[in-house]
């Protein structure tokens, strides 16, 4: 039986893991955690026997994985406790710089403790990826965007950021989009050349388009997540086989 903590759990999407985790056979969640929770498991809807913690430096109890839902301002420090106490994270909040994943990486290094940081749980949005990258080898005009609801925090999100880290890699070296901007910002952000444009509206779950442009054709590839539910089947392959892997690794490829 995986022992799971779930922190960030009143969120939304905090909430569709508990009820997912709850049905699983192979797993059980041992406790919770938030800043603002200030009542017994029971209040919660959870099992008496649930902990609910609300600082990091409370948590005590014996645990195989840590399901993060926070935001992008805790999550650095959530990580880095659970890989220091020996829990395999597995993470689900974006905003993690290149900096902190890189230290979050040497940490589990260091540690010998496995974990998994995923910027999406969606099998479509890990194969949107994939596809753009194989894509990138042969369009270098590419730009990105994405689409999200707008209570999300970050911008751009974690996949779409992903999206280009990955088509940069095998991409060629290119300049594209001479346009010069009459509104700053009209070209969206750049990174290494690729534009990408974050949009945040209501009725929007998570979506993300990758455009590619070539002389006299465009390809584009498209990924749509029109429920939390979506996410829950890479939820749970992440909990499942994060043990499996020897260290921090990025993207839930790395476990399907």
């Amino acid at each position: 039986m995986i022992k799971v903590i779930v922190a960030g759990f009143l969120g939304s999407m905090g909430q569709q893991a508990i009820q997912t985790i709850t049905q699983q056979k192979s797993m059980t969640i041992v406790a919770v955690y938030s800043p603002h929770a200030d009542q017994q498991a029971t209040a919660y809807g959870l099992d008496e026997s649930v902990q609910v913690y609300q600082q990091l430096s409370e948590i005590d109890v014996p645990a195989d994985v840590w399901l993060d839902f926070t935001t992008p301002a805790a999550v650095f420090e959530n990580t880095r406790f659970a890989i220091e106490h020996g829990i395999q994270p597995v993470i689900g909040t974006t905003g993690l710089s290149d900096a902190e994943e890189d230290e979050l990486l040497s940490l589990s290094k260091e540690k010998g403790v496995a974990g998994l940081i995923v910027p999406n749980f969606s099998l479509s949005a890990v194969l949107l990826m994939k596809f753009s990258e194989e894509a990138a080898h042969y369009f270098s005009e590419v730009e990105v965007i994405e689409m999200h609801h707008e209570d999300k925090k970050d911008a751009p999100s974690g996949t779409a950021f992903m999206t280009a880290k990955r088509i940069d890699q095998v991409r060629r070296a290119h300049e594209q989009g001479a346009s010069k901007e009459t509104l700053p910002g009209a070209r969206g952000a750049d990174y290494h050349g690729i534009r990408i444009h974050a949009v945040r509206l209501p009725g929007y779950v998570a979506h993300e388009q990758v455009l590619f442009g070539g002389e006299g054709e465009a390809l584009t590839i498209r990924q749509d997540s029109f429920s939390r539910s979506s996410f829950m089947k890479g939820v749970v392959l992440a909990i499942e086989k994060v043990g499996q892997l020897d260290q921090l690794c990025v993207g839930l490829e790395h476990v399907m």
